[in-house]
């Protein structure tokens, strides 16, 4: 069992982004995994930008799909989503003038934000995307 670990109830009903999702808790584990092998300094700006990126795209990839559909929910995803990206900037920043005490508040956010994002907001369309015949 890892740091933070998929749950069932975490499914969006769209497989290629609960893919996305799983990939982001694997980066956030990632992330741990360098806490506890005392390479956390080291890691974490190669993981931030690892997240920044995949982030990025994951977000254009769910903003994407709901343009398309026409999704009432995106204005609030939009927000959501550039809301998280600068957050990650802010801790690049902080890590770039405090080094090892970025890591733990970076791990407890994304965790924290990642969970409550998935089953507040993502969670919303996932019965959208199944009535538009996604799976």
């Amino acid at each position: 069992m890892g740091f933070y670990d998929w749950k069932p109830e975490f499914t969006v009903q769209v497989n290629k982004f609960d893919e996305q999702h799983k990939k982001l808790i694997s980066l956030i584990n990632q992330l741990h995994d360098a806490m506890k092998a005392g390479k956390a300094t080291s890691q974490l700006s190669l993981v931030l930008d690892e997240l920044d990126k995949y982030t990025q795209q994951h977000f254009k990839e769910e903003e994407m799909m709901m343009e398309r559909y026409q999704y009432p929910g995106l204005p609030f995803q939009k927000q959501a989503h550039a809301i998280f990206i600068k957050k990650i900037s802010e801790f690049k920043n902080e890590f770039q003038t405090s080094g090892v005490t970025a890591t733990i508040n970076v791990m407890n956010f994304l965790k924290e934000w990642l969970t409550r994002h998935i089953l507040d907001t993502d969670k919303k369309y996932g019965p959208f995307f199944k009535a538009k015949g996604l799976r």
